[in-house]
């Protein structure tokens, strides 16, 4: 309704909306405590990230390097719930185009956890959270336009 406001008023400059623009309609909270609770949340996992590869170190460090190193995966992976709003990145995280890599990550991520709580397996371990790195950065360059066909086309360059 709103578009139709613009449209019959003649104000249709705002046609083409910015992404701070359709972030700020997303969320109650203010542009900058969004900002900060993004850099927080992302922070926070990337150095439970880095300390869980640290305790990887350690004798008998594979349970705390796959609890953190997941904790800290998910915590950034939901650190992008502060810009868009939780129901808009679970909306886009199950779109069509990152369907298969988020069912992958997050599988990884499970998988991660069972082989360091339960199997008690330390390669198993170390190979999922090897696998959830990949599967997070393919998920992840998801939102950059055309990044995966490069990232196919740069690969399959280097493989020929």
């Amino acid at each position: 309704m709103d578009k139709l406001k613009k449209v019959l008023s003649g104000n249709d400059d705002d046609e083409e909306q910015g992404i701070v623009t359709q972030i700020s309609d997303g969320s109650t909270l203010s542009w900058s405590t969004r900002i900060k609770g993004f850099v927080i949340c992302f922070a926070i996992g990337i150095i439970c990230s880095v300390l869980g590869t640290f305790c990887l170190f350690l004798p008998n460090g594979i349970l705390i390097f796959a609890l953190l190193y997941s904790f800290g995966s998910l915590t950034a992976l939901a650190s992008t719930c502060f810009l868009m709003g939780p129901f808009k990145q679970l909306k886009k995280m199950f779109a069509e185009t990152r369907l298969i890599a988020t069912i992958i990550v997050l599988l990884c991520i499970v998988l991660t956890m069972c082989s360091a709580l339960w199997w008690e397996i330390t390669g198993l371990a170390i190979l999922f959270c090897a696998l959830q790195f990949l599967a997070l950065t393919w998920y992840s360059i998801s939102y950059i336009p055309f990044a995966r066909d490069g990232v196919k086309k740069c690969f399959s360059t280097c493989m020929d």
